[in-house]
């Protein structure tokens, strides 16, 4: 199945005779979530999911958004009416980074069919509502691991041994700002790869033949094993999906910069080069 969704065959697929179940992930870095967003106007249908808290679990060594507890997700899951016999499609308001994240847990917890609406609640042009559903209880329950996944000692090897791309900002893996964590910089032997370029101006994904060139052309190789990391573990899954519409396999460092910079024995690397 395909990765991504968009917003006309999402309309056809609500329209037909096994709909799948909305997530509206609308999400903002560092401010209130936008419920209130999804109040005012939502595709019908769809079920609001907090990431910060129903997404990630609470922020601490593990970084700012590392895993949820797997009752807590899977509870959240179920009370949005998720299953496991029916497709979910995710949307956020444009980004893509919410609701990547939403894809690669639902797939990371076992979900076999999870897609993300190119281009957010922006691209979407059919009917809205401020209506709130009270959607009949899923059944879904995560087993994860069905997608992989790497520790911070795991993805220190893995910058050496295969590719780790760095999804966040140039200046951010330079080391030449930090807005957020302790330090800039960036894991040792990780290649910068700003997931800002694997979208078009408005959000959707390039093509899929543009994506693989320019992940090719990053060193990722049908013989390479490929990693993503990101400050905290959320544009990075939005790196992870680019991948995937490229048909490139790739694992997530979900702790990412978040985790690893509040560690002062792990090395940091600074400049554009990725030693």
């Amino acid at each position: 199945m395909n990765a991504t969704i968009t917003a006309s065959e999402l309309a056809s697929d609500l329209a037909g005779p096994n709909p799948p179940v909305l997530l509206d992930v609308r999400w903002q870095l560092g401010g209130p979530d936008l419920r209130s967003a999804y109040e005012e106007a939502h595709i019908p249908g769809a079920v609001f999911v907090d990431l910060d808290s129903e997404l990630a679990g609470p922020a601490g060594a593990a970084g700012r958004h590392p895993l949820p507890d797997p009752e807590v997700f899977g509870a959240a899951m179920r009370a949005a009416g998720v299953s496991g016999n029916r497709d979910v499609v995710v949307y956020d308001g444009g980004q893509g980074w919410a609701a990547a994240r939403a894809w690669w847990l639902l797939g990371h917890s076992g979900h076999p069919s999870v897609r993300v609406l190119d281009g957010g609640f922006a691209a979407w042009t059919g009917p809205v509502s401020s209506a709130v559903p009270a959607p009949t209880p899923g059944t879904f329950v995560p087993a994860p691991g069905a997608r992989p996944s790497l520790d911070a000692d795991a993805a220190a090897a893995l910058a050496r041994s295969g590719l780790l791309l760095d999804a966040r900002a140039g200046e951010r893996y330079r080391g030449e700002v930090e807005p957020i964590d302790r330090v800039g910089g960036h894991i040792p032997g990780a290649v910068s790869a700003p997931t800002s370029e694997n979208v078009t101006e408005d959000g959707r994904f390039l093509p899929a033949p543009e994506l693989a060139d320019r992940f090719t052309s990053l060193g990722a190789t049908p013989a390479v094993e490929v990693g993503v990391y990101c400050g905290s573990g959320v544009s990075g899954a939005h790196q992870v999906l680019a991948l995937a519409v490229a048909g490139i396999p790739a694992a997530l460092y979900v702790g990412s910069w978040s985790e690893w910079s509040q560690d002062e024995s792990r090395p940091v690397a600074v400049g554009p080069d990725p030693q």
